[in-house]
């Protein structure tokens, strides 16, 4: 049975209240009171959680066997900068990222980028979809069992990112590169990284050497030119396998 988000404080002294949410996805589910189901609060707690009752708004559960499970987190943080793409995109890369285990997105309006949110007038919007990006993370975690929601920033354009102070590794994915992202990544320790991917058509020259001066380091993910919603992925997916062959 997949788990469910239920944020948290939990208590087991007393039946905890479902939100809306949570008891429409019961009964989509078709969970009658008495069974018991899986619950996570997004910041490593997992539990059992009973069914007392379910309304059309709401219900109570009764819950037991809290305890602390993060052994699908990996003990270094990865963070995907991915600039804004445009269609369901950005839907494709937040859910796949989450799955692949990013711990951190950040969302980037770039020179290149096909949407624009970042601007004054596009506020209620990007809050929109910065919402619905966060629904995109929690089903994601649901469905891939991890229980620890990805953190996800506001909408940042691209020089106000780059002065973030970062004490990670900083990889800058761009196929002009010479060295390869499984090159640099195999001569260093497990570390947090983060993963900084272009738009369609890619960073502009100047984007890519304010990175550059920035600490940024310039990598290449193979021969092949891969789709922005793509590259995100693959570079989550090599960290990870790069650095448990190593471990």
């Amino acid at each position: 049975m997949p788990q469910f988000y239920l944020p948290g404080p939990w208590e087991t002294q007393k039946p905890t209240t479902l939100n809306p949410e949570v008891a429409h996805h019961l009964r989509v589910r078709r969970i009658e009171p008495g069974e018991t189901f899986p619950v996570f609060d997004g910041r490593g707690q997992v539990a059992s959680a009973k069914l007392l009752s379910l309304g059309k708004k709401t219900g109570e559960v009764e819950l037991s066997a809290i305890r602390t499970d993060i052994h699908r987190e990996t003990p270094y943080a990865i963070t995907l900068a991915q600039a804004l793409a445009g269609g369901d995109k950005m839907d494709w890369i937040v859910e796949k990222a989450v799955e692949t285990g990013a711990q951190k997105i950040i969302p980037l309006q770039c020179e290149r980028s096909v949407i624009k949110l970042n601007r004054t007038s596009d506020a209620e919007r990007a809050q929109k979809r910065l919402a619905h990006w966060q629904g995109i993370i929690q089903a994601a975690c649901e469905q891939c069992d991890r229980t620890v929601l990805a953190d996800l920033e506001h909408i940042q354009n691209f020089e106000e990112f780059l002065q973030s102070p970062a004490t990670s590794l900083k990889l800058l994915l761009s196929p002009d590169a010479t060295a390869s992202m499984v090159s640099v990544l195999s001569k260093m320790p497990p570390q947090d990284v983060i993963l900084l991917i272009g738009p369609e058509g890619g960073h502009s020259p100047e984007e890519e050497a304010l990175a550059q001066a920035a600490g940024y380091q310039k990598v290449s993910l193979g021969e092949r030119v891969l789709r922005t919603e793509t590259a995100g992925i693959v570079a989550i997916t090599a960290v990870n396998t790069v650095w448990s062959l190593g471990s």
